[in-house]
């Protein structure tokens, strides 16, 4: 039964028992990546970066300064990224939008200016390396440079979540919706705030702020999760969706591998190290059973970034500091949280990648996972003049009658 298209191609019912359609086809450009080829502004793909400070900058005239759009594997449809470039002595060009962004600032200092459609104060905070904050949703904002020299911005947002939605620029542009709930107005919106409270879904520690001053050195709480001292905080900022959090490992160990679907991108803050990532299907020991060539590495430093699981399944990652100081990182999620996982509301959940394997969860313990990986950390460290602090007691499998092991060391 043949169709008629206006392009003069037809379509057909397959024969007999044959399916329809091609079979194979090439994935179609959604219409957030038509949005960022109409801005002629590069897009870097890949599965991570040294440093964001490394990418060349191209003019952006909807911004006003020249900066790279950055899409990690995995990230695609999930949430935005680029780095921004602020001309020196000068400013971006106003702008407000129908989507949540974060911004973390790589170099330089200067102010941010923040107010509502009609409104005629200003809300205005200085920021400096190191500092983030967050926008709050279709407010007016400008970022200015306060120095001669550069000023660039690393900034994460849910935009390919709201343009694919609606497939309309002017919508999510000049919108006129103004958000009172995201931004009250109040004198002292913008100022930091250092109290800790339980996050309402798993219960770790979370700080509601809408700017941070410093990420790089500020106070973190003990966690243990990924490593024994291991640290971390969740930012809660401007009643976002955007969900990221901040942590450190101290130096001279690594984390526990686990595993988890696409989303989160590993941000460095300080210190040096690598990432080891590698589909779940290839097992907790990837090079032991004839997988290696399947596992990915990215060595960054300050301001890198990772893709923690770039194959959409479950990946494994893992992360090994390798320098003197601490091993800093934030993690960025978009709207895809631990707590939004397939399941009804109300259903019961695990905190499974904090969970090991013999546990049920996904993280592999430090006495089941590849021996390749303390081989080369030790001898890593060993180059680098870092002592090794890993306990050499977490390596030995549990006696299988003791009921009262740690499961998170």
């Amino acid at each position: 039964m043949p169709h008629d298209a206006k392009d003069g191609t037809h379509w057909h019912e397959p024969a007999g028992t044959k399916k329809a359609g091609f079979g194979e086809f090439k994935k179609q450009p959604t219409p957030y990546d038509a949005f960022m080829e109409s801005e002629g502004v590069p897009v870097f793909r890949d599965i991570g970066i040294s440093c964001v400070a490394n990418l060349p900058l191209h003019d952006w005239k909807r911004k006003g300064g020249r900066g790279h759009y950055i899409q990690l594997y995995g990230t695609e449809t999930k949430w935005g990224c680029y780095v921004v470039e602020v001309p020196p002595g000068g400013a971006l060009h106003p702008e407000k939008h129908m989507f949540e962004e974060i911004y973390l600032v790589v170099e330089g200092r200067g102010t941010t200016e923040v107010w509502q459609e009609g409104d005629t104060k200003k809300h205005v905070f200085e920021w400096q390396k190191g500092s983030m904050f967050s926008i709050p949703m279709n407010a007016w904002f400008r970022i200015v440079n306060a120095t001669s020299g550069g000023a660039l911005l690393l900034a994460g947002n849910t935009a390919p979540n709201v343009m694919n939605m609606i497939n309309n620029v002017e919508g999510v542009f000049n919108n006129p919706f103004v958000f009172r709930d995201r931004f009250s107005g109040a004198d002292d919106f913008f100022k930091p705030k250092d109290d800790i409270e339980p996050d309402p879904v798993r219960g770790l520690a979370m700080r509601k702020t809408n700017f941070i001053p410093d990420v790089v050195d500020c106070e973190l709480p003990l966690d243990n999760r990924r490593s024994v001292g291991y640290r971390r905080v969740e930012p809660f900022m401007t009643n976002n969706q955007f969900y990221y959090w901040i942590a450190q490992h101290e130096n001279g160990r690594y984390s526990k591998a686990h595993a988890h679907t696409s989303a989160a991108v590993l941000v460095c803050l300080k210190g040096k190290g690598y990432t080891y990532s590698w589909p779940e299907r290839c097992g907790p020991t990837p090079w032991k059973d004839g997988f290696g060539h399947e596992v990915r590495r990215v060595d960054y430093g300050q301001f890198g970034l990772v893709t923690a699981a770039p194959g959409g399944a479950r990946w494994y990652h893992q992360h090994f500091s390798v320098s003197k100081d601490d091993f800093r990182l934030s993690a960025w999620f978009g709207p895809h949280n631990p707590g939004r996982d397939p399941g009804a509301p109300g259903e019961k959940h695990t905190d499974y990648t904090a969970i090991d394997l013999d546990k049920g969860g996904t993280a592999i313990p430090y006495f089941m996972e590849d021996p390749y990986l303390r081989k080369e950390f030790e001898e890593t460290l060993k180059r680098n003049n870092v002592p090794c602090r890993m306990d050499g007691a977490w390596y030995v499998p549990p006696n299988a009658n003791d009921e009262k092991r740690d499961t998170v060391v």
